[in-house]
């Protein structure tokens, strides 16, 4: 952080980031320097001058009232401003966030405003970064979801989305759950059921889910890793895709979630993909792909 009142030196930020505190500005209602959140001392003697200024003698519960919610008021400044922060330092030069609607933004922060956890408000300052850079990306339907979140389900998510590969769009390849590449990384059963009930995927015990219509060349992706599939007919080859796939809010949160390339499930999975009678290349990694 920088010295002084405010919390990011704003002359050494690119003009992105720079719109996007002016953004979070307008919609929340403050004005975002962004300036420090006053410690205990200074919000007690807020208090005292409130209770100066209105020209009235306060009760003991009356007082502690107001100590409260200036704390609770300096609390939720404190979350914006650390998210909002973290959120401006990861937006590349190409961000669009003069498109960043400000409705949106203030849906957002209200929902928000609240996390005080670290690691909590690194996945919401990921979700403000990506909608900044590429506004519509993440609906509001998906912030609510997110705050209905906790960290204990976070993580979960993020242990799930190693299993996630390109075809197309992101897919988990679940193929069997009883599988012990799933078990040893932290997956079962009464996860994936979990992981379904609070609507991140959905999941088929039975019968399970296929890729239709495909051609005879497809590349797919698994953490930037290409890897090319080629099949025996010309049109309407499929996949097995096992028994699970993302739901909407799924789909939008597994590129932010932080979850990391697992080498053995990657060689688990070319196997299984390997006996569905398909022929795979690998191809030179290509970093602009996310999973």
């Amino acid at each position: 952080m920088a010295d002084g009142n405010s919390i990011i030196n704003l002359g050494d930020l690119a003009k992105p980031a720079t719109v996007l505190i002016e953004k979070v500005s307008n919609a929340v209602g403050v004005l975002y320097e962004p300036r420090r959140i006053r410690k205990k001392a200074e919000a007690e003697a807020e208090a005292e001058k409130i209770k100066a200024l209105a020209g009235i003698e306060l009760s003991e519960i009356q007082q502690r009232g107001i100590e409260r919610l200036v704390h609770q008021e300096a609390r939720k400044q404190e979350n914006i401003e650390a998210i909002t922060a973290q959120a401006a330092i990861a937006l590349p030069p190409n961000a669009k966030t003069e498109d960043l609607e400000e409705d949106w933004v203030a849906h957002f922060f209200d929902k928000c405003e609240k996390v005080s956890d670290k690691d909590m408000q690194s996945l919401w300052s990921s979700l403000l970064a990506g909608e900044a850079t590429t506004p519509g990306t993440y609906s509001k339907r998906t912030i609510d979801f997110v705050a209905s979140m906790d960290k204990k389900d976070a993580e979960l998510f993020t242990r799930f989305c190693q299993f996630t590969w390109v075809i197309g769009t992101p897919v988990p390849l679940i193929f069997e759950h009883t599988d012990e590449i799933y078990k040893k990384n932290g997956i079962d059963f009464s996860d994936l059921k979990h992981l379904d009930s609070i609507g991140l995927i959905s999941f088929e015990s039975t019968t399970g889910y296929r890729s239709f219509g495909l051609g005879e060349k497809v590349v797919i992706f698994y953490f930037g890793l290409p890897t090319l599939l080629e099949f025996t007919n010309k049109e309407d080859n499929e996949i097995k895709l096992g028994k699970a796939l993302f739901t909407q809010a799924g789909k939008e949160l597994v590129n932010i979630c932080g979850a990391q390339r697992n080498q053995e499930f990657y060689e688990y999975a070319v196997e299984k993909l390997f006996q569905q009678n398909i022929c795979l290349s690998s191809m030179p990694p290509i970093s602009t792909s996310k999973a």
